[in-house]
């Protein structure tokens, strides 16, 4: 989960994993939680990395993009500067990861909100044709689209590894589709 402070990230965490809405505002220094599930008929363990959004926090930002599998870039509807920030992070992880390409989803979050919106559904769109991702508007205080930001994630993660295990099949990479795979999520 990587975003601005205060955009919902923590909010998505736990309305995700416990299933509650958290009303008041901590900033997350970093909170690690683990949920298995099943997506798309496949047990997937996730290790979900609720990282921080404030800016003195940056230098662990790396260190969190280098060992991520997935990227949920999250921004809020009502902030256009929550919405340029989640560019930056996106330029970084790529520059990280040293990839053309990684697993993500773009997501405006706050969509309960509709008349504090800053950021149209349009440039979320355009911005997730972009960098060739999915896009989703959520509420966390709502629970609108919050399953499926995590699955469509999973599924993200699946796909790159397939990709990459069909160009360099292994017996380790064969075996480890047979059981539960671990997703490491930011």
């Amino acid at each position: 989960m990587v975003g601005e402070g205060g955009v919902g990230k923590s909010a998505m965490t736990i309305q995700y994993i416990q299933s509650h809405f958290v009303d008041e505002y901590d900033p997350t220094i970093e909170d690690s939680y683990r949920k298995q599930c099943v997506v798309d008929g496949e047990c997937a363990l996730l290790d979900i990395l609720d990282t921080a959004g404030q800016e003195e926090y940056s230098a662990m930002r790396e260190q969190y993009m280098r060992n991520g599998e997935g990227f949920v870039l999250v921004y809020s509807i009502t902030s256009i500067r929550t919405f340029e920030q989640v560019q930056k992070l996106y330029d970084q992880i790529a520059r990280v990861k040293d990839l053309d390409s990684f697993p993500i989803i773009l997501v405006g979050n706050k969509c309960d909100i509709e008349q504090d919106r800053q950021v149209p559904t349009h440039e979320g769109k355009a911005l997730a044709k972009h960098y060739g991702c999915q896009f989703l508007e959520t509420s966390a205080k709502q629970r609108i689209r919050i399953d499926e930001t995590f699955y469509g994630i999973v599924r993200e993660i699946r796909r790159l590894n397939e990709e990459k295990e069909s160009k360099n099949p292994s017996e380790d990479e064969k075996d480890s589709l047979s059981c539960c795979h671990e997703c490491i999520i930011l």
